[in-house]
């Protein structure tokens, strides 16, 4: 789950960089919160991404000394990562492969910097 403080540019960059679907949205009026999961297949059948927005809280997240990832496959590394930037994400790796390996990858931050 990851906290955004804008869910409807949250949701486009993942639908758009990533390929993701919207699978739910849920508001929680009572709550203040909205939450979304993200996918690429029905939630039963396949890992999703929540995406959850609380109501006013526009201002970046502190990450804290947290470390986390989520890799996610894509035909085409060198692709995604221009279509990460066009998005409002950041490539913090530049796509290609890694030394030793040959494997290409690339990394990227999404708008609220996750």
């Amino acid at each position: 789950m990851l906290r955004v403080g804008d869910l409807d540019r949250a949701i486009s960059f993942y639908e758009k960089a990533c390929g993701m679907k919207l699978l739910r949205k849920r508001d929680n009026p009572e709550y203040k919160y909205t939450v979304v999961m993200m996918g690429y297949g029905p939630e039963d059948q396949n890992a999703v991404l929540e995406l959850t927005y609380n109501y006013g809280v526009a201002a970046e997240y502190d990450k804290g000394s947290a470390c986390a990832q989520i890799a996610i496959g894509t035909d085409d590394v060198y692709k995604t990562a221009e279509v990460v930037k066009l998005s409002g994400g950041q490539v913090v790796r530049e796509a290609g492969p890694l030394p030793g390996l040959g494997t290409k990858i690339t990394a990227i931050l999404d708008p609220d910097g996750w």
